[in-house]
């Protein structure tokens, strides 16, 4: 029976085993970046609403319709965060790591939030994992970013997901491409608002998911062919330094994503299997981010890989990610002197960093190895009154069921080597 109190609506609760899976999707995107030599940075819930203005686009949905923006008791406007890479370029100029050695390459972890329509892998309190390296306008930069999500990806065992990669040109090219893309778009029969949107920024207009617009988008000019010298020899090695490291990728020249400071290599990893919100990550560079927010004029290049969505990609290719278990060991005390010792056991296992559970509460054996079963532990450590005079336990292989009876000096030994034959 549903208590008083739900989760609010696009917020999604992960318990156990599920949450296993969860965290190991987290960590196995946070183990690529450390792999890559990026610090952990960890960024606040909320920031001022003007980062986020100025550091994302006035005109984005993210800004203009999804952000939750609150007043605190000091008058102050701030914002629930909605993306990770403004909140990291303000930590950079804030405490001067742009004065050190570059890049700046830092990872962080944790939720996001949207007021947008929730919906099957699209939530208010979106869960992301995501790097930022600052400081190098290097095609080699670009491909490291982009190979650390494949290699994360690739570590879950995913395999049917595809990289789309574009550019979105630079503070040179760009300007000429937005006024192409303007007149075309005056043209077009558009409702007032994304009249309204191609004014303050015409390339938001190709990322109208709706199919009438698309429809009238297919002659549209398309940035990849206006590219300037510059950006398109960049581009080119970006592709070229790819197939070299065996990274396969689609060339998607409609792509465009949905925050304003990208520019050059631009890049979303797709996962056809989840519908219509089959993103599971993306980023690019910024190169006038960094500029913007009053630091100094920096490169920067990132990404944020979705953690919801890499779990549901997991799941829709029927991948087992993290351990399910929540205990290796799981002592069964019988009688109350068993019950007191098996206090003291469970010490003495944990500090081998071993994983261990008991039954608590007054428990018969068959109730109590029912609890061993569903904790998913791999040997049960069963003790009765008998056994606390004798000074022995029995340990019980809960796969295969056989028994050994073992001396109380020797359990912690002999747990760590049955253990470790499980896992060989």
């Amino acid at each position: 029976m549903a208590g008083q109190f739900q989760a609010p609506k696009g917020v999604p609760d992960y318990f156990p085993p599920r949450s296993n899976s969860f965290l190991a999707v987290q960590n196995a995107i946070g183990n690529a970046a450390a792999l890559a030599g990026y610090g952990y940075v960890e960024l606040p819930i909320f920031e001022d609403v003007n980062l986020f203005v100025r550091g994302i686009g006035e005109s984005t949905d993210v800004v203009s319709k999804e952000m939750y923006v609150f007043e605190d008791r000091g008058g102050r406007t701030l914002a629930l965060r909605p993306e990770g890479t403004a909140g990291v370029a303000r930590v950079v100029i804030e405490h001067g790591l742009d004065r050190g050695q570059l890049p700046v390459k830092l990872w962080y972890k944790g939720p996001f939030f949207r007021a947008e329509r929730p919906q099957q892998g699209r939530y208010r309190q979106l869960q992301q994992v995501g790097i930022e390296a600052i400081g190098a306008p290097d095609p080699a930069l670009d491909v490291e970013v982009i190979s650390v999500a494949d290699d994360a990806f690739r570590s879950l065992g995913l395999r049917d997901f595809n990289l789309l990669l574009t550019s979105l040109g630079c503070a040179n090219c760009r300007p000429k491409y937005r006024e192409k893309l303007s007149d075309y778009l005056l043209k077009l029969d558009l409702d007032e608002e994304t009249k309204n949107r191609a004014k303050l920024n015409p390339l938001r207009v190709l990322d109208d998911k709706r199919e009438e617009v698309q429809k009238q988008l297919n002659s549209a000019p398309l940035i990849i062919n206006e590219l300037c010298s510059e950006c398109s020899s960049y581009h080119k090695e970006v592709e070229d330094l790819l197939k070299a490291t065996d990274v396969s990728f689609t060339p998607a020249p409609r792509l465009v994503r949905g925050l304003d400071y990208y520019t050059r290599t631009t890049f979303e990893f797709d996962h056809p299997e989840l519908g219509a919100q089959s993103g599971i990550g993306g980023g690019g560079r910024y190169d006038g981010l960094m500029a913007s927010l009053g630091g100094q004029d920096l490169s920067g290049i990132g990404f944020g890989i979705g953690t919801d969505r890499t779990l549901m990609a997991c799941e829709a290719e029927n991948l087992i990610v993290g351990d399910q278990s929540l205990v290796d060991v799981f002592i069964v005390p019988i009688g109350n002197k068993a019950h007191s010792l098996a206090v003291s056991l469970l010490q003495q296992i944990r500090s081998a960093d071993i994983r261990a559970d008991m039954a608590y509460g007054d428990r018969g054996l068959k109730g109590a190895m029912k609890a061993a079963d569903k904790s998913g532990a791999k040997f049960a450590v069963v003790i009765g009154d008998e056994e606390v005079s004798s000074a022995q336990v029995q340990i019980k292989n809960l796969g295969d069921s056989s028994q050994n009876q073992v001396a109380l000096g020797d359990m912690v030994a002999h747990l760590i080597q049955a253990i470790r034959q499980t896992e060989n």
